[in-house]
C-alpha cells in the first residue's frame, strides 16, 4: 500500500502530525504497537493528572476543617485511584481513535521498522510482516524510563513511571530517585496518600533542578515541612533487593559519607531514553549524535523523505513540543513555509501541588547570556485570591531586560500556575515589554494578578507589598 505520509509512533507527536497531513490533503497512515495516544496518553500526562488530582482532593478532605467543614477521617482507596487513572487513559485513546476514523488515517498495529526505498516493514503480534510505502516518513517512536546503572528497573522491587501507576497495593514507604518532573509529581502522590517518601537527587539543586534556584528552593522548603525526606547532591550506589523490601545505599557526593534507606519500592524516575533502537536507523544510514536523531528546524534527517519529532531528538520531551514539531514537520511537507519552533519559549509545567511553571531564560541562565535584569517577584502570600482559596504558598517571578524591557522569563510555583503560564508564552512570543504587561489591566481577585504585580515589583511600582 502507498501513502503520502507514514507516520511510525501514534504519541502526541504522531497523532497530531498525522491529522494535520490529513487536514492538509494527504494520504496518512499511522503504525503504532501498543495503544493510540503513545505514552502520554496511556502512561504518562493523562492517567498521571487523574492520579494527582485524587491526591489534591483527599488532601482537600483532610483540610476540609480549615474551610469550615467537619467530616469524620478519611482513607485513600489505592485501588480505586488507580482504576480511575486507567479509566481516564482508556478514554483519551477512544478519542484517538475517533480522530482517526474521522480524519480518515489508516492505522496499521504492529512494529514499524524502516527498509530502504521509502518503506515500512510492519510485524503485529503474531510475527506476520507486510510492507508500505510512501513519499515521506516521520519517526515519532517517543521515549522510555531511562535506566542507571546501578538501578536495574526490574518491575517489582525497582520500579519505573508505568508501574507506579498500576500497583496492586499501595506501598508504605518508597524511594524516588530523580527530582525531575516524573519523580516530582509520584512523589507528592505517594507522599499526600500515605506512603513515606524519600526523594534521592544528584543536582545539588534539588527538587526540579532545571527550575530556577528559586523555584526550587521554595518546593524544597513546602514538602519538607509536610515530612518528605529529600536527599540532595546525593547518588544510588546500590539497591539490595535480596530480602522482603529494598536496602538502598545512598552515597553524599558533598562529603562522601553513605547511609542506607530500607524501603517497600525503589522509583526510577531519572529521565527519558530516545526509542530509537531496532527501527531501520543503520540500515538507511540515518544520522544520530549522543543517542539522539539529527535533523534540520524542519526534522529532515540527512536521508531525503525520513523525519524525526519528539522524544528521538535532542528537544524538550514535552508532549506540547512533539505536538509542535509534527505539525510544523507535516506543514513544511507540504509546502507550506511554517515559522521554527523557538524552544526558549516552551512552557514546562509540573504537577504537583503546589504546582511549578515556567517559561524562558531562569535568573541565572540569563545573566550567563549577558543580560542586565530586572527582575520582580510576587508572593502569593500577598495575594487576595490565594488567601481566600487557602492556597498562599508560593510566588511569581518574572525576569525582564532591563535595557529593552523584553520579557526573558517566568517562573511560578502556586495553585494552578500550570494554567496561568500561557500568558507569559503568548506574551513573550508577542515580544510584549515589561511596561505592556504592567498596564494591561488584570481582573481582581485573581491568581493572575501576581503576574503583574511581580512586574511592578520589577519596576520599583508595586503596589500591594
Amino acid at each position: 500500500m502507498n501513502f503520502d505520509l507514514i507516520v511510525i509512533g501514534s504519541g502526541p507527536g504522531g497523532y497530531v502530525a498525522a491529522i494535520r497531513a490529513s487536514q492538509l490533503g494527504m494520504k496518512v497512515a499511522i503504525v503504532e504497537k501498543e495503544n493510540l495516544g503513545g505514552v502520554c496518553l496511556n502512561w504518562g500526562c493523562i492517567p498521571t493528572k487523574a492520579l494527582l488530582k485524587s491526591a489534591q482532593v483527599f488532601d482537600y478532605i483532610n483540610h476540609a476543617g480549615d474551610y469550615g467543614i467537619q467530616i469524620g477521617k478519611p482513607e485513600a482507596d489505592f485501588g480505586t485511584m488507580i482504576k480511575r487513572s486507567r479509566g481516564v487513559a482508556d478514554g483519551m485513546s477512544k478519542g484517538v481513535q475517533f480522530l482517526m476514523k474521522k480524519n480518515k488515517i489508516t492505522v496499521i498495529e504492529g512494529t514499524g521498522k524502516l527498509a530502504r526505498g521509502k518503506k515500512v516493514v510492519v510485524t503485529d503480534k503474531d510475527g506476520n510482516k507486510a510492507e508500505y510505502a510512501a513519499e515521506n516518513i516521520i519517526i515519532a517512536t517517543g521515549g522510555r524510563a531511562r535506566q542507571l546503572p546501578n538501578l536495574p528497573i526490574d518491575g517489582q522491587k525497582i520500579i519505573g513511571y508505568r508501574e507506579a501507576m498500576t500497583l496492586p497495593t499501595q506501598p508504605k514507604s518508597m524511594v524516588v530517585v530523580g527530582a525531575g518532573a516524573i519523580g516530582v509529581e509520584f512523589a507528592y502522590f505517594y507522599h499526600t496518600i500515605g506512603t513515606k517518601v524519600t526523594v534521592i537527587e544528584f543536582m545539588e539543586q534539588g527538587l526540579l533542578p532545571r527550575e530556577d534556584a528559586e523555584v526550587s528552593k521554595e518546593l524544597m522548603k513546602i514538602y519538607k515541612k509536610a515530612g518528605m525526606d529529600i536527599l540532595a547532591n546525593a547518588s544510588v550506589e546500590k539497591v539490595d533487593t535480596s530480602g522482603a523490601g529494598c536496602k538502598v545505599t545512598v552515597k553524599n557526593r558533598k562529603d562522601n559519607s553513605e547511609q542506607v534507606i530500607e524501603c517497600d519500592l525503589v522509583l526510577s524516575a531519572a529521565g527519558v531514553s530516545p526509542n530509537i533502537e531496532d527501527i531501520g536507523l543503520e540500515a538507511l544510514g540515518i544520522e544520530t549524535e549522543r543517542g539522539f536523531i539529527k535533523t534540520d528546524a524542519y526534522y529532515k534527517t540527512n536521508v531525503a523523505g525520513i523525519y524525526a519529532i519528539g522524544d528521538v531528538i535532542p528537544t524538550q520531551a514535552l508532549a506540547h513540543v512533539a505536538s509542535a514539531e509534527g505539525i510544523t514537520c507535516v506543514e513544511k511537507i507540504a509546502g507550506h513555509h511554517p515559522e521554527t519552533i523557538d524552544y526558549n519559549n516552551i512552557p514546562g509545567c509540573t504537577y504537583c501541588w503546589p504546582e511549578v511553571a515556567s517559561v524562558g531564560y531562569t535568573e541565572q541562565s540569563a545573566k550567563e547570556a549577558g543580560y542586565e535584569l530586572k527582575v520582580g517577584k510576587f508572593p502569593f502570600s500577598a495575594s487576595g485570591k490565594a488567601s481566600a482559596s487557602g492556597s498562599k504558598e508560593g510566588f511569581v517571578k518574572v525576569i525582564y531586560d532591563a535595557k529593552y524591557g523584553e520579557l526573558l522569563g517566568c517562573h511560578m510555583i502556586g495553585a494552578n500556575v500550570t494554567e496561568m503560564i500561557a500568558e507569559l508564552v503568548v506574551a513573550k512570543k508577542l515580544e510584549t515589554t515589561g511596561h505592556e504587561i504592567l498596564k494591561a489591566v488584570h481582573p481582581h481577585p485573581t491568581m493572575s494578578e501576581a503576574v503583574m504585580e511581580a512586574t511592578a515589583a520589577a519596576y520599583g511600582e508595586v503596589i500591594h507589598l
